[in-house]
Formats: C-alpha cells, structure tokens, sequence
C-alpha cells in the first residue's frame, strides 16, 4: 500500500508521485506518516524531509509551510522545497559558511533573527545534500 505525495512551493509541484511513507519535520518534531495514517494538519518546520521510495530513502530540503494528510495522501505546501539531489554539496557548504559569518557579524535584534534564520536553511540544505540513501 502507498500514499500520494504532492509537495508544492508558490512556484512549482516537486513532487507529485507515490510513495511508501515519509519522516516529515514539524513545528513540533518529526512525524512519521505511513498508508492509513490518522487524517492531520499541522505546520511543517524549516528541515529535512524523508521520502521512503521501494527500499531507498530520498531527501528534501523544506523551508517551512503546512501539510494536510488525510485519505492516504499528503499534501505539502511549503515557501521553498529542493531536493536533496538536487542540491551542489560544495555551493550548499560556502553558502553555510557565509551565513555562520554573517551571524557573527549580525548586530541587533533583526539582523541576529534573520542571520539564525538564514543559518538554519543552510544548515538543512547541507544535510539534504549529504544524506546517503
């Protein structure tokens, strides 16, 4: 048995397709979402999510949004989605590089919000790029 994958940015559909479960990041933690799973709605964190496919596991960076589950489907709405195969390991860890310094250099209450925002999309591309099925 599988579920229907859909994740969507304002942009376009990543990824529209079958799949036999996934690990999605929450606002409070991950959840793991298997066929027949319980109807839910709940906000999706900045992170990883884990798509299981056959017998491989695939990555995705996710930036935050909501996802609906519900009927053996999810629905995934987020502001940005990559996917982990996607993503240049080298440009994902100069750009990791670049937001620790500019949250060194961050001065005031914004500045450091935003550098700790900018920090954590790096850090999740990274490790989206690095995961070994």
């Amino acid at each position: 048995m599988t579920l229907n994958l859909c994740v969507l940015t304002p942009n376009r559909s990543v990824w529209n397709s079958e799949v036999n479960g996934i690990i999605l990041p929450t606002n409070n933690g991950q959840i793991g979402v298997l066929p027949n799973h319980a109807p839910t709605a709940t906000a999706v964190d900045i992170g990883i999510l884990r798509i299981r496919l056959n017998d491989q596991w695939l990555t995705m960076a996710l930036m935050g949004g909501f996802a609906r589950i519900g009927n053996n489907a999810i629905t995934i709405l987020v502001n940005e989605a990559e996917r982990g195969s996607d993503i240049d390991p080298q440009e994902a860890q100069k750009t990791l590089e670049i937001a620790e310094a500019n949250l060194r250099k961050a001065e005031g209450k914004r500045q450091v919000i935003e550098a700790n925002l900018a920090l954590r999309r790096a850090r999740t591309r990274v490790e989206a790029s690095n995961t070994i099925s």
